[in-house]
């Protein structure tokens, strides 16, 4: 399981999102979380569960052993081209 700490939470959701092309409210779909908890986690207003974080670590593993993410070792690191908007769908 990766860690996940709360300076780079906001970092990562981003990340994840523009790898997988998934708006905020397909990301909280997939996660089993409201779009307002997915916007406030991202823009830091507030901070998710250990519930939360820990779909979010397991969604995120789901993904890279599927091969549709890859998470650089820190936001300095190559940034993924954003393609079309994802419905989530292919993320369950």
């Amino acid at each position: 399981m990766m860690a996940i700490d709360d300076q780079n939470l906001a970092s990562l959701l981003k990340e994840v999102r523009i790898q997988l092309a998934l708006s905020q409210e397909a990301l909280a779909r997939a996660l089993g979380v409201s779009f307002a908890s997915v916007n406030r986690w991202e823009n830091g207003k507030s901070r998710p569960s250990k519930l939360a974080k820990a779909q979010l670590d397991n969604f995120c593993a789901r993904m890279i052993r599927k091969g549709k993410l890859k998470l650089p070792a820190s936001s300095a690191d190559r940034r993924p081209q954003m393609s079309k908007t994802n419905n989530g769908e292919d993320f369950k």
